[in-house]
């Protein structure tokens, strides 16, 4: 029998507190190499939290996270970020002020000094969203959402990450910008590239990812593969609600508490 390949990210009885308030409670999940994985719930599930929690920023009161076998619950930051995670922030978070290559050089500038690669990394870029080599001169914060999008990916993808934490990339944008933010990530997901995706959309997020977590209230209270998820009479009233047959690409709303 052949040895199965470790995860890439395994988080076991995670707990996070800010001050006496538990926000996160004993949360587990895994994702395997080359899996989408979609962390879904409504706005005060913990979602974010739990992006904060693997980042470093928040670390857990109790619990241990694994990234590719080597514990980091008690790395830095930036520690983290060196080890192979990439993040897609909620609300995009680039640097208004500075040009998009500006921007685009920030993601691994910190990281490798070598200015063949850096160049290497910006056509990749480009290639990937040409309207960002259109617009490379022009101040971050005067583009379109969908631009700004577009530039937030394309920073996290600077240094080929293991592992890409998008944290409601959806947020904000239009239909046609929110087809084209989840069409990235099932290129992703092709190319190998493992991903979380904390997510409100369920629609969007259902049909891209492999597997899925229902967050609620800071705890697990359902999880399996997309198709479990989309069969589950609870995931059907809450998300697929007057729907014929339920789909992952009707309507979402929040799990009821």
């Amino acid at each position: 029998m052949a040895a199965q390949s470790e995860p890439v990210l395994e988080l076991r009885d995670i707990s996070v507190r800010y001050g006496r308030v538990a926000v996160l409670h004993s949360l587990s999940l895994r994702i395997e190499p080359g899996e989408v994985v979609a962390v879904l719930g409504p706005n005060g599930a913990g979602k974010t939290t739990l992006v904060r929690s693997i980042l470093g920023l928040t670390p857990p009161a109790g619990g241990t996270i694994h990234f590719c076998g080597e514990a980091i619950d008690r790395l830095r930051p930036h520690e983290v970020v060196a080890r192979g995670i990439g993040i897609v922030p909620e609300g995009r978070g680039i640097f208004p002020k500075m040009t998009v290559e500006e921007n685009l050089k920030s993601g691994l500038v910190f990281f490798e000094a070598d200015p063949a690669v850096l160049q290497e990394r910006l056509e990749l870029a480009y290639q990937r969203f040409p309207v960002l080599k259109e617009r490379r001169q022009q101040i971050a914060g005067t583009l379109s959402g969908g631009e700004q999008s577009m530039l937030a990916i394309s920073r996290a993808m600077m240094r080929n990450p293991k592992l890409l934490l998008m944290d409601e990339p959806s947020l904000g944008l239009s239909p046609k910008l929110v087809e084209q933010t989840f069409a990235f990530v099932r290129h992703l997901h092709q190319s190998g590239t493992s991903v979380l995706l904390i997510e409100q959309n369920a629609r969007q997020a259902l049909a891209a990812c492999n597997r899925g977590y229902i967050l609620q209230k800071g705890r697990i209270v359902l999880s399996g593969s997309r198709e479990t998820l989309v069969a589950d009479e609870q995931v059907q009233r809450a998300y697929f609600a007057g729907d014929a047959a339920a789909s992952p690409d009707t309507p979402d709303s929040p799990l009821p508490s």
